[in-house]
């Protein structure tokens, strides 16, 4: 979702190494502008397709999103639909921007109630994109915090293994990517709607009024600046945190 990038991109001090974000907002972006929902949705696209570029610029490792929640479902069949074929369109135009890049894509979530056509373009994009190594973009599809715990303790028992701390961080949908140092929400709620509940314990939260369709590099830098400001104590005192000489992140149990 990005097109080439710049030889000599500029980054913060201090970048998060994995940062989620709850992409809200869309809905009353094109409600204020007299326009189907949808149309709100398709903006979302081209700032999402922005902010992968703008953290490939700063040098973020992993970018995780919430597109689609399993409460979503709820929603007016109409914009579920144009959600859905959404997705399919824009996998077939973004994924080999996204090759070219080093990213590579990844979609936790519950794939049993989605189409077999979306299942199958889900599929055919992480695969097209497994090789890349320059940065990671999990898209949350039909994904909810409370399922992957579910699904997690599920598969444990299955497996005849221990439901720990450990074994549950090795089997949640995101193993493969760590927790996440900055959570960001747009859109101007204060709450994290069901995502990534057992990641998130020690991410730092950032929330802004800006909606989805607006969201852009300055925004991202903003909660950058933000996040750099922080002390990650991960239970410590102050005196306790030790800090990385090379770039100030203090260091932690859950920190990547």
């Amino acid at each position: 979702m990005t097109d080439s990038l710049p030889s000599d991109p500029t980054s913060p001090v201090i970048v998060p190494h994995h940062v989620a974000i709850v992409m809200d907002g869309n809905g009353r972006w094109a409600q204020r502008r007299h326009l189907p929902r949808v149309a709100g949705h398709k903006q979302g696209v081209d700032a999402l397709r922005n902010t992968v570029r703008a953290c490939l610029e700063r040098g973020v490792q992993v970018l995780t999103v919430f597109a689609f929640s399993s409460e979503n479902w709820s929603r007016p069949v109409d914009e579920v639909s144009g959600l859905m074929n959404l997705l399919v369109m824009a996998l077939s135009r973004e994924v080999p921007k996204l090759t070219k890049n080093g990213v590579r894509l990844y979609f936790p979530g519950d794939r049993s109630g989605l189409s077999p056509r979306v299942v199958q373009g889900l599929q055919r994009a992480q695969d097209a994109t497994a090789h890349n190594q320059r940065m990671v973009l999990n898209v949350c599809f039909n994904y909810g915090g409370r399922w992957d715990i579910a699904q997690a303790a599920r598969r444990l028992v299955a497996e005849g293994r221990d439901i720990t701390e450990a074994s549950l961080c090795e089997t949640t949908a995101l193993a493969h990517s760590g927790d996440p140092d900055l959570l960001i929400r747009t859109g101007g709620e204060m709450r994290i709607s069901n995502f990534l509940l057992w990641q998130a314990a020690y991410a730092e939260l950032f929330f802004t009024p800006c909606l989805w369709p607006d969201f852009d590099a300055a925004e991202l830098d903003r909660a950058f600046a933000d996040y750099a400001g922080r002390e990650r104590r991960f239970g410590q005192t102050s005196d306790q945190v030790v800090k990385s000489p090379a770039t100030g992140v203090q260091a932690g149990p859950h920190h990547a």
